[in-house]
């Protein structure tokens, strides 16, 4: 949208930009729900194994990562707000159709749609983010928008939980087709796409340096996923593990969890600008191996709660650092490189964590042995960190 349509250059809050943001906190908060009922579906209708649960709720990661390329086209040829509009609508026809669901291969079928939903609609938000923000406000236009994916992990579990206790799933999967179908209606307000700079071609710069940016991208991506494969699968089994402590679920947890990070994003953002980002992607990943171990050291509702928070903050900085990291490993990267590697990054940790989860726990161990997995993955990713950066590439050139 242009900005001479709607006010002054640098305004960030237009009725577009806002209805995104609502379309976004719908759609999250939408997911989030099925983020603790899915499981227990799983195990208690289905009457599948642990290990399934992993299968189920990676599958939709997994799709939206094999989409993701093809979500990219189609919203360059039609415009996010379509785009959005169309992958809401999936989403609530999907969480409609979990009601007829009665054995597992029906249930991956539903978890296929919704990871095709997923890839259509962050592509096209991201997208239509870009289109609307101011470009030197982009940033904090980023940090207003994602609050609504955290809070939506925050408050969606609270309300699945609570339709399941008083109204069984049939209720859950309701809710969360009226939320998706909430956030396309919001994202008809977004409109059509405003045109874009295409900035320099890639293909005027020689192949060697566009494989030389990659490289070194290749290590900040790496630690990305080890920190999303430990929060990701912690996110899959927390309503299992809950159980094991005695919780009758796992919404409070997540609760903990989506607010601690909205409140470090927000409060640690001056940080991440200011900071090493080396460092403070290894410290992000120190944190949340911390919080894994405090899960598994401490088996009760404290030890959740408290693990649940300590694994938030390092979360909250991950991302970002390991943004900023990219950028400085490779400045002279065109912005697509840089941002179609992360988030290859994020959707492979995203599809791998619950996976890894899923056959530690079927293994013997259970939900504690996984987490003591994820430990090792988030050190392993702080090791990686160490080297990623700027001197660390100086130095393996020496």
């Amino acid at each position: 949208m242009p900005a001479t349509e709607t006010g002054p250059p640098d305004r960030l809050l237009s009725a577009p930009f806002v209805a995104l943001s609502a379309s976004e906190l719908a759609y999250f908060s939408a997911q989030g729900a099925l983020l603790p009922v899915v499981p227990l579906f799983v195990v208690d209708r289905l009457d599948a194994g642990v290990a399934s649960v992993g299968a189920v709720v990676a599958v939709l990661s997994v799709t939206a990562l094999a989409l993701r390329p093809l979500a990219g086209a189609a919203s360059d040829r039609w415009g996010p707000g379509a785009l959005l509009v169309a992958g809401a609508l999936v989403a609530a026809a999907a969480a409609a159709g979990h009601g007829a669901v009665d054995a597992l291969p029906a249930l991956v079928a539903l978890r296929v749609a919704l990871g095709a939903a997923e890839a259509a609609y962050l592509v096209a938000a991201v997208a239509a983010l870009a289109d609307l923000a101011p470009p030197h406000r982009r940033g904090e236009a980023m940090s207003y928008s994602s609050l609504g994916l955290y809070v939506g992990i925050g408050l969606g579990p609270l309300l699945g939980e609570a339709l399941l206790r008083r109204a069984g799933f049939g209720a859950v999967w309701a809710a969360v087709a009226l939320l998706a179908g909430a956030a396309a209606l919001l994202a008809l307000v977004v409109g059509a796409r405003a045109p874009r700079d295409p900035g320099p071609p890639a293909a005027t710069r020689p192949s060697r340096s566009r494989g030389r940016d990659v490289r070194r991208l290749v290590r900040p991506a790496a630690a990305l996923t080890a920190g999303v494969v430990a929060a990701a699968g912690f996110l899959a089994f927390a309503a299992l593990h809950a159980r094991g402590v005695g919780l009758p679920g796992a919404g409070t947890v997540l609760l903990t969890y989506g607010g601690v990070v909205v409140a470090t994003r927000l409060a640690a953002a001056r940080l991440v600008d200011r900071g090493s980002p080396v460092r403070l992607v290894a410290l992000a990943l120190l944190l949340g191996s911390a919080g894994l171990a405090l899960m598994a050291a401490v088996p009760s509702a404290a030890g959740l709660h408290a693990g649940a928070a300590v694994l938030a903050v390092g979360v909250a900085l991950l991302t970002p650092s390991v943004y900023r990291l990219m950028v400085e490993a490779a400045p002279d990267a065109p912005s697509g490189t840089v941002a179609a590697t992360f988030t290859v990054a994020l959707d492979v940790g995203l599809g791998a964590g619950p996976l890894v989860f899923g056959l530690v726990a079927a293994g013997g161990g259970g939900t504690t042995s996984a987490l003591a997995v994820g430990v090792g993955v988030a050190l392993a990713g702080a090791l990686v960190a160490a080297s990623a950066g700027p001197a660390g590439h100086r130095r393996r050139r020496a």
